[in-house]
This record gives C-alpha cells, sequence and structure tokens, in this order.
C-alpha cells in the first residue's frame, strides 16, 4: 500500500485517569493534554478484567480480551499448583501494528511491556519486565542511549518511605529520558504508527495516591512536578512525531483507571476458613498469625503508623530476610509447599483476582467441580462484610481460551477493596489497610481517551468506549481494513467523520 490515510501516535499513560488528570488540568498544571483535550474529544475507556497492566496492553495491541489470548496477568499457571510463570507474550495472536508493517507501513513500539524486539518494518524498544531484552534492530539501545546521552530507563525500583522524595525524582528523570528517547527515534525513523508508554504514572499512583487526591494546591510539589513533565513528554513526542509531515492523529489512553484503596480482601485466608484450603499441621503459619495481628494493633497506637512504616523499611533492604519472612512472607508461594493438596478443594493463585480448583484433589470429577463452583459463588456472594461479585469466564469474556483462566473471577467492592494472595495475616478482611503495606492506590477500570489531530472533530460526544475497540479504530483511521475476528468493533467513524 501506499503512505496510511493518517499516521497515529499512541502515548500511553499507565493508569490515567480523569478523576486525577480533570483537576489537574483545569489548575493548568498540564498545558499539552488540556489543548488536546479541547482540540479533539475525550471518554472513559473501559479496560478489560482483571484491570491489570499486561492483559490490558495487550488486549489493546491485538484488539482481543484475555478470554481470547490466554493471559489474565502478569503470571499464568504451571502444572503443578502453587507455581507459575510470567507471561511471555501474547504470541501467536498478532498486534495490529504487524499487519500495519506487512502493508509497508513503518511502525515504532517503545516501552511496550514484556516485549523482546522482533524483525518488523520499524524498530522496538522494550519495556517493562523485560529490560535488557533484545531491541529490534539489535543496535537500536545504543543509539538511542547514545542520542540522550544517558541509560535508557528501567523499572523503578521498590518504593521506600525512607526514599520517598529520592523515588519521585528518579520517576521523574525517567518519563524525562523516556520522552528524548521516544521523540528522537520518532524524529529519526519517521514511522507512519508510534506507540510510546510512560509506566512511571501508575507506580506513582500506587504508592502515593493519598498525596494526589488532595486538592491541587495541597498536592506536594515534587509531585506536581512530575505530572507537568509527564505532560511536557507527552508534548515532545507529539511534535517530533508530527515533525514526520502528513496527516496525523494523537491519541492518549490509558490500560485501566486508578483510585483509592484502603482494604484488603485475602481470597486464600477466607478459603482457608471456609476448609476449601487445608495446611498439613505447621505452627510456623501460628507464628506469622501472632506476628501479624501484634504489627496491626501497633498500627492503631499513638506512633504506630512511624514506626511500621520504618520497620517495613528496614525490611525491605534485603538483609533481614528471616524477619521478613516472619511479618510478610506468608506468600502464596512460601506457603503452598504446607498445602495438603490431596485435600484442598479451591487456591488463588497466581491471579488476585481469581479462585482456581485444584486439580490433585481426587474427589473433583467433572461433575463434582461445577457443584463445588456453584457453592464457592453463594459463599463469596453472600460474604456479608463486602460485595463481592462473583463471575465464571465465560461470562465476561468472548473467547474461549480459557484453559489457564481461574475458575471463578472476583471484584470487591466495586475494585475498592484489594484482592490479596498472602496467608501472612490472619483475618480474609482487613477494612483499615496498614501503612506498612505500602501502596494507597489501585486500579479502576475507566481509564482515559484523548484524541486530536486531523480529520478529528473536536467536541465530538463520546460515550465510553473500550479499550479492545481500539485496535480496529486505529487501523481504520490509518485506511487499513480489520483483520476478521476481532472482538474489539472500530469507532473510527466517529473519531474522524471521513475514516
Amino acid at each position: 500500500m501506499g503512505g496510511p490515510a493518517r499516521r497515529v501516535l499512541v502515548l500511553g499513560l499507565d493508569g490515567g485517569t480523569f478523576d486525577l488528570l480533570d483537576p489537574l488540568m483545569e489548575a493548568g498544571e498540564l498545558p499539552f493534554l488540556r489543548s488536546l483535550a479541547s482540540k479533539g474529544v475525550r471518554a472513559p475507556l473501559r479496560s478489560v478484567y482483571p484491570a491489570k497492566t499486561i492483559p490490558a496492553w495487550y488486549s489493546f495491541a491485538t484488539g482481543r480480551d484475555p478470554g481470547e489470548l490466554g493471559v489474565f496477568g502478569f503470571a499464568e499457571p504451571t502444572e503443578q499448583p502453587g507455581r507459575s510463570h510470567l507471561v511471555r507474550s501474547f504470541r501467536p495472536v498478532e498486534a495490529f501494528w504487524d499487519r500495519l508493517s506487512r502493508l509497508g507501513v513503518s511502525v515504532g513500539v517503545v516501552n511496550f511491556p514484556v516485549l523482546s524486539g522482533y524483525p518488523l518494518h520499524g524498530f522496538v524498544l522494550p519495556g517493562m519486565l523485560s529490560e535488557g531484552a533484545t531491541t529490534y534492530p539489535q543496535e537500536l539501545r545504543a543509539e538511542v542511549e547514545a542520542s540522550i546521552g544517558a541509560g535508557y530507563p528501567g523499572e523503578l525500583p521498590a518504593f521506600r518511605e525512607a526514599d520517598r522524595d529520592a523515588w519521585v525524582a528518579q520517576a521523574t528523570e525517567a518519563v524525562r529520558r523516556r520522552a528524548r528517547a521516544a521523540a528522537g527515534l520518532a524524529e529519526k525513523h519517521r514511522p507512519g504508527f508510534l506507540f510510546a508508554l510512560f509506566r512511571e504514572t501508575d507506580r506513582i499512583e500506587h504508592q502515593l495516591w493519598n498525596e494526589l487526591e488532595r486538592p491541587v494546591s495541597e498536592i506536594p510539589a515534587d509531585l506536581r512536578e512530575f505530572w507537568r513533565t509527564v505532560d511536557s513528554a507527552c508534548g515532545d513526542v507529539d511534535r517530533a512525531f508530527r515533525s514526520g509531515g502528513g496527516p496525523a492523529v494523537t491519541l492518549v489512553i490509558s490500560d485501566h483507571g486508578h483510585g483509592p484503596v484502603h482494604s484488603d480482601f485475602l481470597t486464600n485466608r477466607w478459603l482457608h476458613r471456609e476448609k476449601l484450603l487445608v495446611f498439613r499441621e505447621s505452627p510456623r503459619l501460628d507464628t506469622r498469625n501472632a506476628v501479624a495481628r501484634l504489627a496491626l494493633v501497633a498500627q492503631r497506637l499513638p506512633g504506630g503508623p512511624r514506626w511500621t512504616r520504618r520497620l517495613a523499611d528496614w525490611l525491605r533492604d534485603g538483609r533481614h530476610a528471616t524477619l521478613a519472612r516472619m511479618i510478610d512472607g506468608g506468600s502464596f508461594e512460601a506457603s503452598s509447599q504446607r498445602i495438603d493438596w490431596q485435600r484442598t478443594v479451591a487456591f488463588s493463585y497466581p491471579v488476585p483476582e481469581g479462585i482456581y480448583l485444584n486439580p490433585l484433589n481426587p474427589d473433583l470429577t467433572p461433575e463434582r467441580r461445577a457443584e463445588v463452583l456453584r457453592d464457592i459463588r453463594r459463599r463469596l456472594e453472600s460474604y456479608p462484610e463486602a460485595k463481592i461479585e462473583v463471575f465464571r469466564p465465560e461470562e465476561i469474556y468472548r473467547g474461549r481460551n480459557l484453559e489457564k483462566a481461574p475458575s471463578l473471577l472476583i471484584r470487591v467492592d466495586g475494585m475498592e477493596t484489594e484482592p490479596r494472595m498472602d496467608l501472612a495475616y490472619p483475618d480474609p478482611l482487613i477494612r483499615d489497610r496498614p501503612a506498612y503495606f505500602y501502596g494507597c492506590g489501585t486500579h479502576r477500570m475507566d481509564g482515559i481517551f484523548i484524541g486530536a489531530g486531523d480529520g478529528v472533530a473536536p467536541g465530538t460526544s463520546f460515550g465510553s468506549r473500550s479499550l479492545i475497540d481500539l485496535a480496529p479504530t486505529i487501523l481504520e483511521t490509518m485506511g487499513v481494513r480489520p483483520p476478521a475476528g476481532l472482538g474489539g468493533r472500530s469507532f473510527a467513524s466517529d473519531l474522524c467523520p471521513d475514516a
């Protein structure tokens, strides 16, 4: 084919939410994003469930939901319960930019999660959980680092309260470097399609949501500077992309939204209490519970939050592994060795929102499985202390590639309560989330969509859109027919009426 009808730039703000961006835009902190929204269209962008980085970005890239991809979280189960490995790719399904590449459109992919470089008509600079992975072309990383005069940033380290200011500064610098890399590649290679993701937004929101949800004037200066840097980064990449000439559309999207979290639901602790997850006798479990109870009590005492945060920082520096395991070492992986797999009926691992039936239990015949699932669902939905929604995979996914799917998926208190897989605390529901857990923000279903550029009618009325609608929409916006079988539905004619 000749050149695309329009070139398209997609800027990903991981975890982006209008709940945060709107006040910042109104206060003048985000001039580029505010200008883009005023010149184009905006809408809530519905994520997939679970609304997690890996299944969400993979669904965006392919136009297929997790049930079609067989990807439901960061990790997927192996044949042995209690064991998993990192999701490696959405292959053999292709990304929509692969179709563009085959048609002769130059494409660029910057910082896409868990994706090594591979041959295509363009370039791939790997992102999250793929540090050190091969770029495409192979010399691309050296080219990028020479152009920005610094190392290309990887993932931020684990957050420690004592390092908060330095951690925010590191996140801000990572955004600057990532933007310089993406802008430099756009100017040099002039791709017809470019995707560039800023992951730091999600990390900041997870750890410091309580500071971000304040009135804008009360948000700490370094966090306002971080978001100004994100805004500037988006503007810089946009200008570099448009310098390639020709009609162009810029989309700013997120994989999911974000909001506060105050509670945790420990699914395996609930299953244990319901006698569906059974342990062999072990005094260490009681030791962990006793330590956890003391920590929860200390959290409520005067000065307790400060001291428990300091303790958590001390434990997280890696030099006190034994004590760390006593306090939060009730991970499912560590505990799985003490599970009685002949008697256990169900467990939650490796997707926190999921409940899996135990394939090693000899009593779970196919006929018995259906009855057990109905019973678990009934018990969860009648749990008196939280609102728990329960779904069978086939109820929420279009696809039927469900062999690695949880048997049931749960959503607690509209995602304001976070499911956890560990067993480190004695009760299933922790309503007052302790400060030492770290993290005061978690994901929501509604992310962001902002679109502007050539052919986009400003102020077009948009309802909520789905993340999986973007693949066919981008293809049609560029004048390319989407392949058959995509789960998403194009809204290109609404975005660009002449598409």
